[in-house]
Parts: C-alpha cells; sequence; structure tokens
C-alpha cells in the first residue's frame, strides 16, 4: 500500500477493520510509527488487555451502553496489537485470528450450523459445548490441563471445580460446602493463632476457594458477585462520607462508632427504598 492509500483509508470514517488495521500497522512502523508502541510486546500489553476487559465489564454493569461502544473499541485495539506483533514476528496474521474463532464457533454450535437438533436445553447445550471443547483439548490427559493461569483468581477456581466436578470429584450439595466453610474458617482462626504469616495466607487461601465453590453451587458467579459487593460498600460509605460532610467533618474527624451509626442509617434508607 503507498503511503497515500494508506493516508486515505487512514483517514476514511468508513474505513471499517481495514482502517483499524492499517493504524496499528502505521503505529508499529520501525521507521515512522509511534516510539512507544514500537516498544511494547506481548508481555507489556498484556495487562492492558485485561484492564480492557475489566471496563468492559463494567460499562456493561453500569448499563452505559454509549461507554460500552467506547470501551469495546479499546478491547478490539487489544486483538489488533497482538495480532500485528505475532504478524511481525511471524507467527500468524489478524485473518488467523479470524478464521480460527470462526471455525470455533461453527464446530461448537452443530445444532445451529451442523445436523444435530436445537431441541435441547441450554443446560444440554453447555455439556455438549464441554464435550466438544474436551475433544479439541485433544492430547491433553489431565482434567485440569488448559485452564488459564492469567484468570481472575474466583474465575480460575470456579473452572477447576467445574473441571473436577464432570469427573465425579464434587460435594453433593450446598450443606457440605457450608460444613466445610466452616471448618476452614477454624483452621484459619488457629493458624492466626499459632502458626506463621504463611500458614495463615495458605489458610486463608482454602477458606476462599471454597466460597468460590459456594457460589458454584448456589450458581452464583463469585466475581459478579464481589464486584457487586464493592460497589455497595463504595456507594454507602461515600453516603456516611457525604452525611459527616454536611456537619463540618471528615471520617478522619470522626470515630468508628460515629461511622457505623451513620452506615446503618445509610442501609435503613436503602431498604427503604427498595419496598
Amino acid at each position: 500500500m503507498t503511503k497515500q492509500s494508506s493516508d486515505d483509508l487512514i483517514n476514511d470514517p468508513m474505513g471499517g477493520m481495514p482502517r483499524l488495521l492499517e493504524i496499528m500497522r502505521r503505529l508499529r512502523d520501525p521507521e515512522t510509527g509511534c516510539p512507544w508502541d514500537i516498544e511494547q510486546d506481548f508481555t507489556t500489553i498484556a495487562p492492558y488487555t485485561i484492564e480492557e476487559a475489566y471496563e468492559v465489564a463494567d460499562a456493561i454493569a453500569q448499563n452505559d451502553m454509549q461507554n460500552l461502544k467506547g470501551e469495546l473499541g479499546d478491547l478490539l485495539l487489544q486483538t489488533v496489537y497482538h495480532a500485528q506483533m505475532a504478524q511481525e514476528a511471524g507467527h500468524f496474521q489478524f485473518d488467523d485470528v479470524v478464521r480460527r474463532i470462526s471455525d470455533k464457533m461453527v464446530s461448537r454450535h452443530p445444532h445451529v450450523f451442523g445436523d444435530e437438533t436445537r431441541d435441547k436445553s441450554a443446560a444440554q447445550q453447555t455439556l455438549d459445548w464441554e464435550k466438544i471443547k474436551a475433544a479439541e483439548r485433544g492430547t491433553r490427559t489431565r482434567t485440569l490441563d488448559g485452564v488459564a493461569t492469567g484468570l481472575p483468581a474466583l474465575t480460575r477456581a470456579v473452572k477447576l471445580q467445574n473441571r473436577a466436578a464432570r469427573v465425579g470429584f464434587d460435594w453433593p450439595d450446598t450443606t457440605h460446602v457450608l460444613d466445610k466453610i466452616i471448618e476452614e474458617a477454624r483452621e484459619l482462626t488457629e493458624a492466626r493463632d499459632t502458626l506463621s504469616q504463611a500458614d495463615v495466607a495458605e489458610e486463608f487461601g482454602d477458606l476462599m476457594f471454597v466460597v468460590a465453590n459456594l457460589a458454584r453451587h448456589l450458581n452464583l458467579d463469585p466475581e459478579a458477585t464481589l464486584r457487586a459487593a464493592n460497589a455497595k460498600f463504595q456507594r454507602r460509605f461515600n453516603a456516611v462520607e457525604d452525611a459527616l460532610k454536611t456537619i463540618g467533618k471528615t471520617p478522619a474527624e470522626s470515630d468508628l462508632a460515629e461511622m457505623d451509626q451513620l452506615w446503618d442509617k445509610v442501609k435503613d434508607i436503602e431498604r427503604r427504598k427498595l419496598k
């Protein structure tokens, strides 16, 4: 592509995907590109990829469609960025990425693109999906192989537990999980009182792992529920801070008893609004 045709495409608001690919190619051009973009590699860009995925999730949680439009673009840019670096290194191109995911979607939906019936429950379709994924894993012989280590820890815990459950390694109901939580909490207390900080950390990890398992048994996403709890805490603490401001105080000038009382008032107001 000549410099003129490249410029024409880059400045064409209707250029679509080719425009974005050309923008990234130009940004990475070793002679005329952006110095920062040229310096990046897969390792340095990966944290931005994760961050953009979280920002997409946040826009969805806020039901902010205008922001979601922008965040999805930011996430798409991450795919383009990695594909451009891969092309430069001779590994693969963006079209290979598109072809791979397209082939995967067709092969994993035989009830849509093949001869299988669509007369299945969502649960049965999920089981069929997992069977197809297992066949694709092929040479992986261990049940837990292939669960990405870069996932958020709670999400990875649930995925590991789901894999184990498929081969029968699972508690039959939530009662057993709750009993295990009590047991792990007791062991954490004992470790806090008698063992090293490393032991305390291990016991705390065990407790978190079982809590993630409880979420799985309750058909809850532990990451989503914790995000909601974080948002609720921030909303209520902001309200406490606002209440203190009306009487000329900051949290640092207050004390726990006063803030606790304000917290309870905020909770009561929220509950009355829900009725």
